[in-house]
Order: structure tokens, then C-alpha cells, then sequence
């Protein structure tokens, strides 16, 4: 992981390169360092960084979502970078809105970014700009709803008991 001395020096490259608006803020927390990018520059950012700046993360490590309710903008898709020449990691993270939940895909870049992408779609509802293939990977397709929201009702369908059978149908009903 870069110090936040070096996340710093990441950022600033990233910003001579892409211009200043692409990066809006750093954050080193608990020895992690992350770069907060703008939805729209997040796949120009992530290919500076894994192809052209001078200590590339070639590899995406992971990508997931987080919704930071009560927070604004609400839902986070975070990218996880390794260069396994420094056994280095640095975190990019991008908030969307709830109005607005598009962020642009990076399977071009990190084709392994393909089902993770589907799964945050699937979980979260962030919409993945220019995905070959955006439906559900793991709810049915004619689900309504996004589990892993915080605002999702806990609870679901009554689960079969003894002592509640005779008050709840069966499926062979």
C-alpha cells in the first residue's frame, strides 16, 4: 500500500494527466489507501493507472459495491488495484446518487470486472454504462428489488413450522 504521501503523488499524477476534476478527494485510513474519483472518470482513471502511470496496478483484485445510507451520494462501487511486481494495493472508490446510479464499465480494461459488475448490479442497482451483458446474476430475473440496500425490509417469506403448518400454504396446495 502507497503512504499517504505517496497516495498523494498518485493523485497528483492522475490529475496531470486526466485534469483536476477527475480525482475529488484521497483517503488513507487504517494503512488503505484510497483515491475517490468522479463516476464519469472512472474508467479513464483506472486505464491511467493500470497502463500508462509509472507504477501501474495491472490488476483488479476485486470490485464491489457499498450503500452509505443515510449518506449522499448514497452507493459506492469500489475497485480494488494490485501490482504484483511491488505487492502493491490501492483502493479507487466512486459515489453515485440514488437519482443517478450509472458508473462506466471497465471489463475492457479488467475482464474479470465482468460478473463482479452484474453482481453489484444484481445488489445494489448500480447500472454499469456500455456492460455487454447488464441483467441479474443471482436473483431471478423478474425479482423486485435490491437485497443489499439499506433500506431493503428485512424479513421475506414465512418459513414453515410446526406449530404455524395448518395456518400457512403449502406449495402442493
Amino acid at each position: 500500500m502507497p503512504d499517504a504521501t505517496g497516495l498523494e503523488l498518485v493523485a497528483q499524477r492522475v490529475r496531470s494527466s486526466l485534469g483536476d476534476e477527475a480525482v475529488v478527494g484521497t483517503s488513507y485510513f487504517r494503512g488503505r489507501a484510497t483515491l475517490d474519483v468522479a463516476p464519469a472518470a472512472v474508467h479513464d482513471v483506472l486505464a491511467y493507472l493500470s497502463k500508462t502511470d509509472e507504477e501501474p496496478w495491472e490488476n483488479l483484485m476485486s470490485l464491489h459495491g457499498v450503500d452509505y445510507l443515510p449518506e449522499e451520494p448514497r452507493f459506492a462501487v469500489h475497485y480494488e488495484l494490485l501490482s504484483m511486481e511491488r505487492s502493491d494495493r490501492l483502493n479507487v472508490r466512486t459515489r453515485v446518487s440514488l437519482d443517478d446510479p450509472h458508473v462506466p464499465t471497465v471489463i475492457d480494461l479488467f475482464p474479470t470486472g465482468d460478473y463482479q459488475e452484474r453482481e453489484v448490479f444484481d445488489m445494489f442497482g448500480v447500472v454499469f454504462d456500455g456492460h455487454p451483458d447488464m441483467r441479474r446474476i443471482l436473483m431471478p430475473e423478474d425479482y423486485v428489488g435490491f437485497p443489499q440496500r439499506r433500506d431493503f425490509p428485512l424479513g421475506g417469506e414465512p418459513v414453515l413450522y410446526t406449530f404455524n403448518e395448518n395456518k400457512l400454504p403449502r406449495w402442493y396446495d
